[in-house]
């Protein structure tokens, strides 16, 4: 097995080139990130949901309580990790994202890795912490674009690498906001990262590294990532059925059952399709049947629930998934789902990936 290259990501770098994904609510909190950090990958936490079972949170403290679970979650996941590389995704889409950020780089944490929408204004909040790399994830370079001259214009900035995700096979919110797009291989790795790599190269004329997600399972993929002028891949499936990671023992369970036929696609509240498993929950959603607890925290500057209530709260249905109750849970994969076969640890997947 050849050696992996060396990622370095503004000022950060870990020992392998290898991003676990952030998978909220509460997938990727913080045992799993340390675990990650400290077998030499960048661990990540999800912040979106991540005060949902805070002891101190009561329903109208959400954003305060965020907060303060945020900065817990870190000192947790640094604790495991002292060395280590510790990234927070904060989706761009949060009505506190500028509040979740900060929190996370007053609490420590060495990189934003940002996306559902474009994080337009994340030099901004990270301005006081030029120790924090900032991490866009984008689906096309037409979006990449946009945010390097935004960033450059407004705050002569430029993203310390860019996470390239591709909707044919990522988790969770895809990176499409049309259903017509998930499956266009012009949004596939082998058509976007080349392209990637060559616009920063004679466009930008800068050191940003490409990060490939979306299908990553094993080494082969990751080798294959690489050939395409990626410099790091992002794994965020393969991940949950560990003994280290944050959800409940029946939501891993889901993962190991699962077969490609339980593996769909919706409309989510958020206005963007997402990739989630068939329970019954979803199957109800796609019949026209919606049932929906009532909304959370109004946490979404974009909510389809929120404004017509026609969809449902997506903040319950995740939290509900991250319990383990299947019924009403809405339980989010990525494609490699179905090779989820047995429990693992963090440390033994990563010596299956760099031997």
């Amino acid at each position: 097995m050849s050696k992996l290259p060396t990622l370095r990501i503004g000022r950060h770098t870990p020992k392998y080139p290898i991003l676990q994904g952030g998978m909220g609510v509460k997938i990727s909190g913080s045992r799993l990130a340390g675990a990650v950090a400290a077998s030499g990958g960048v661990g990540t936490i999800a912040s979106v949901g991540i005060a949902c079972d805070h002891p101190m949170f009561r329903g109208n403290n959400y954003f305060d309580i965020n907060e303060i679970a945020m900065a817990e979650a870190v000192k947790t996941a640094r604790a495991a990790a002292p060395d280590g590389v510790l990234a927070v995704n904060c989706m761009a889409a949060l009505t506190d994202y500028d509040r979740q950020v900060i929190s996370a780089c007053e609490a420590g944490v060495d990189m934003i890795i940002s996306g559902a929408g474009l994080p337009m204004k994340l030099p901004e909040y990270t301005a006081n912490f030029p120790d924090v790399a900032v991490v866009p994830i984008v689906s096309s370079v037409k979006a990449a674009d946009l945010i390097v001259r935004k960033w450059g214009k407004q705050y002569g900035k430029l993203p310390d690498a860019i996470v390239v995700e591709t909707p044919l096979y990522a988790g969770g919110h895809l990176g499409a906001t049309k259903m017509e797009n998930v499956t266009d291989p012009a949004f596939s790795l082998e058509a976007v990262v080349p392209d990637l790599v060559k616009y920063i190269e004679e466009t930008v004329k800068a050191d940003i590294p490409v990060i490939a997600a979306g299908g990553i399972w094993d080494r082969n993929d990751i080798d294959r990532a690489f050939s395409l002028g990626a410099r790091g891949v992002q794994m965020g499936t393969r991940f949950v059925c560990t003994d280290e990671c944050d959800a409940d023992d029946r939501f891993k369970r889901a993962y190991l059952d699962a077969t490609e036929d339980d593996v769909v696609v919706i409309m989510s509240p958020v206005g963007i399709p997402g990739r989630a498993l068939r329970n019954p929950f979803v199957e109800k959603y796609i019949s026209g049947q919606v049932e929906s607890k009532p909304c959370m925290a109004a946490c979404l500057s974009h909510c389809e629930y929120l404004r017509s209530r026609t969809t449902f709260c997506i903040a319950h249905a995740l939290v509900d998934a991250y319990q383990g109750n299947w019924d009403t849970g809405l339980f989010f994969v990525g494609s490699n789902v179905v090779k989820c076969e047995k429990m693992d640890t963090v440390a033994g997947i990563f010596r299956d990936l760099v031997g």
